[in-house]
């Protein structure tokens, strides 16, 4: 049995947006009770998550944003204490409430505490159950439910941190992960390979041809057979030949036939396919290092039941 972590922290919870907004924190409760009824929990190195430090988060985001985002929590404290709302609105489905802030950290900082952990070989692999979310935080900009870019910043960290040459980044998820193309775009020493729905959110933004990046646009209810035809034939050769020392992954669960939020087809076992070759990979070049963090998923029995068949692999159990 592989040894995997399993990531989070309490203010996770407490970051929320709205009533009903579909990010909400019973997504993570639901991973949490699915994993307990499976028995799959006691498989599971459970270690909670510290905040990751501002200089790590500006290995992937501009200086001023950061500090733009911790002033938009003080600007709201101020608000309530005046008597004000609750929540500030950032666009149109993104908002911070008073525990955005911390929340935001502690995501970021289970990413970056799983690469340390993995690194140190306390454990092969790690899962990161965390929210906010992160592929659409772009370098200077916060968008799509995500603040800051947990999987990119991670990655930066392997690569500043510990000194690794190669890290890639696999972004299976509804959407295209466009904050992270924006973060590592040019950036050689980071191979980022996704697919995703096509034409959908984020609909006006322009996908960059840099070489470092695999993107795979599929159409609107694309099965499963489909993605794994695909992937084979783009993602495998790309990933050989790059020959990552890490692999991270941007774990979105939204591409489930049952996620009304996308209309893309897959289940539970395309999900597990698709983790068992990224392993393959990582067992060949990486020495089986994996750091995985919660994206989309929206619809909480799909995201729960697939959150399990993803870690389950990654466990080997």
């Amino acid at each position: 049995m592989t040894m995997t972590g399993y990531f989070t922290h309490p203010s996770c919870r407490k970051h929320e947006m709205s009533p009903g907004h579909p990010e909400c924190p019973e997504r993570l409760d639901a991973i949490d009770d699915r994993l307990l009824i499976s028995g799959l929990d006691v498989a599971l190195d459970r270690r909670e998550a510290t905040p990751a430090s501002t200089s790590d988060i500006e290995l992937a985001h501009g200086r001023m944003y950061v500090a733009s985002i911790r002033g938009l929590n003080a600007e709201l404290k101020e608000e309530i204490a005046a008597g004000g709302a609750e929540t500030l609105q950032i666009d149109p489905d993104t908002s911070i409430n008073i525990h955005t802030w911390t929340a935001a950290l502690h995501a970021a900082g289970a990413a970056t505490d799983a690469v340390d952990a993995v690194m140190a070989g306390e454990m092969e692999n790690a899962f990161c159950a965390v929210r906010p979310p992160g592929h659409h935080a772009c370098r200077n900009e916060a968008m799509g439910f995500c603040f800051f870019n947990n999987v990119a910043i991670a990655a930066k960290y392997a690569l500043e941190r510990h000194n690794l040459k190669r890290v890639a980044i696999v972004d299976f998820d509804v959407h295209h992960g466009n904050g992270t193309e924006d973060i590592v775009k040019g950036d050689n020493r980071i191979l980022m390979v996704s697919f995703y729905q096509h034409p959908f959110y984020p609909t006006d933004w322009v996908h960059s041809s840099a070489s470092n990046l695999v993107n795979l646009p599929v159409p609107a209810y694309t099965k499963g057979m489909d993605i794994r035809e695909m992937i084979e034939a783009a993602w495998m050769p790309r990933l050989e030949e790059f020959k990552p020392e890490m692999i991270f992954i941007s774990a979105g669960f939204d591409a489930h036939r049952e996620d009304d939020m996308g209309q893309l087809g897959l289940v539970e076992q395309d999900f597990a396919w698709i983790t068992h070759r990224i392993k393959d990979v990582a067992k060949r070049h990486a020495k089986g290092r994996i750091v995985s963090c919660l994206e989309g998923g929206y619809v909480l029995s799909s995201l729960a039941r697939s959150v399990e068949a993803h870690i389950r692999v990654l466990a080997d159990v």
